[in-house]
């Protein structure tokens, strides 16, 4: 499967330039891989753009589905690079809009806050199945828990109309 990440190049008009890398969310690795000597951290990051020209609210909402994605960087023009998990705050109810959110990381302390987040979910759906909240309560629980605990940045993925459809 990968640990897939979005890399977002900053332009000098404040839009953003995508790029997919399949194993840049291992580690967030590419937090020192890309550098002004190797914007594509040596093939990490794939040539071929995925967007040209994005606002950075519709990286989020229109790019960034936290069910797919592990890592987005934010890359400056002068190279400095800002790693971000993102987390998928769901649980697999079958819609198409993904809850999402990002947490500003460190390569350092990132396996803390995979296991943090991994805790805190896994321990509220087992609130949630033994029936004493709802999805909706342990999902508000949780999303309080990663801005208030993690400083998290909360957004909704809306997933493109024709995804899902196609032959059966």
């Amino acid at each position: 499967m990968g640990h897939r990440a979005l890399v977002a190049y900053r332009r000098p008009d404040r839009r953003y330039d995508l790029r997919y890398s399949h194993w840049g969310g291992e580690g967030l690795a590419l937090a020192t891989a890309i550098t002004h000597d190797a914007p594509l951290a040596r093939s990490a990051v794939d040539a071929e753009l995925l967007a040209a020209g994005v606002a950075l609210d519709h990286v989020l909402t229109d790019y960034l589905d936290p069910r797919g994605y592990e890592a987005l960087y934010l890359v400056s023009p002068a190279f400095a690079v800002r790693p971000y998990r993102a987390f998928w705050l769901g649980w697999g109810d079958g819609r198409r809009r993904g809850r999402g959110a990002l947490v500003a990381a460190d390569p350092g302390d990132d396996l803390e806050l995979r296991t943090w987040f991994r805790a805190t979910k896994t321990a509220l759906a087992d609130v949630v199945e033994m029936g004493v909240l709802s999805r909706r309560a342990a999902q508000a629980y949780l999303e309080a828990r990663v801005c208030e605990d993690r400083d998290g940045h909360l957004y909704t993925y809306d997933a493109p109309s024709d995804e899902g459809v196609g032959e059966p």
